[in-house]
């Protein structure tokens, strides 16, 4: 993840924008597993080398990097990062485009307009950012803020029947569009609403309502499992090629949710979260190359165009991975 990638937008982590912060995200989350030193002093220097790249137009693809803020303020004790995070913070409350359900509207760097459409992808992007500045500056502004979009995204992206969630929803033709049930906007949910939800339970009730979604979410996931314990990219859809990053990211977020108690540890998640890493293993190269990896996507025209999706090494890929890996370690006291 750390190799000279210059020019390959999948691997390149010296820019500002979603892919690199996914990878900067999970770096932390191994460095909080493993406490190795040399994982801090790389996320520092990654700051201190691309901050200025940050002050381009904000949007909420682009938040993702400010995620780590939280977590080297406290560490570094620097008031720098506290109060970028407050900065960032209050655009996203302030100022940032909503549809008209109040969701953050999903905005990228890239030069395309998805106007009134809400997708899975900013739990992570952006929202999990916003629940770890309310922890860090004990904020219940920013706590309830996080905790509304968690609800109003579960609420518009939710299959009532089946629990797993759709890629995204248009608030101008009230549809979920190709309504396709897309396995890396599952991911994004199934892994961001634990951290979210330890980051926001000391500052303000976490609802039934949220636990009862989350665990029809991962019933849902667990059902369309395949045997080789992946996902397909679009998960109703057995025939599509399996997609790694998706399925680290939801055997992540059952890990994850079980080691907080969001939900239960029964044989049932335990033995999908242990097929999940058991097939994502076999994708990893001998030089740490994940492989099986879909390249961006947004909202497709149709079902059948995620199939069209070439698959390519990726620093979110990579990065989902490495989270499964720490959280295992963590689980086996490693």
């Amino acid at each position: 993840m750390i190799r000279d990638h210059s020019g390959n937008w999948g691997m390149d982590i010296g820019h500002w924008d979603w892919v690199p912060g996914v990878g900067l995200i999970a770096m932390l989350d191994y460095y909080e597993a493993a406490g190795n030193p040399e994982v801090l002093f790389y996320l520092q220097g990654w700051v201190e080398q691309n901050k200025e790249k940050a002050k381009g137009t904000k949007v909420i693809n682009s938040i993702a990097p400010f995620a780590i803020f939280p977590a080297l303020s406290r560490l570094q004790d620097d008031v720098w990062y506290r109060d970028e995070a407050i900065r960032i913070a209050e655009w996203m409350i302030n100022e940032a485009p909503r549809t008209r359900e109040r969701a953050f509207e999903h905005t990228v760097t890239e030069n395309a307009v998805f106007s009134e459409q809400v997708w899975a992808d900013t739990i992570f992007m952006a929202v999990l950012f916003l629940a770890r500045t309310a922890s860090l500056v004990r904020s219940t502004k920013y706590a309830e803020e996080a905790l509304e979009q968690v609800l109003i995204h579960l609420n518009v992206l939710q299959d009532k029947s089946s629990g797993v969630l759709f890629h995204g929803w248009n608030c101008d033709s009230a549809d979920h569009m190709s309504a396709a049930r897309w396995t890396r906007a599952n991911a994004w949910v199934a892994a961001g609403i634990p951290l979210i939800v330890k980051e926001l339970a000391p500052l303000v009730p976490i609802p039934d309502e949220l636990t009862m979604r989350y665990e029809h979410l991962i019933t849902g996931l667990i059902g369309y499992q395949q045997k080789d314990g992946l996902w397909s990219t679009v998960m109703d859809q057995p025939e599509f090629y399996r997609e790694v990053s998706g399925s680290a990211g939801i055997g992540y977020g059952i890990r994850k949710a079980m080691d907080l108690g969001l939900i239960a540890r029964d044989d049932r998640n335990q033995a999908a979260a242990d097929q999940a890493l058991a097939a994502v293993l076999s994708f990893i190269s001998e030089d740490g190359v994940v492989s099986g990896v879909s390249g961006g996507t947004p909202v497709m025209r149709s079902i059948a165009a995620y199939q069209e999706i070439p698959q390519y090494p990726t620093l979110y890929g990579q990065g989902l991975v490495l989270m499964l890996l720490a959280e295992t370690c963590r689980d086996l006291g490693e």
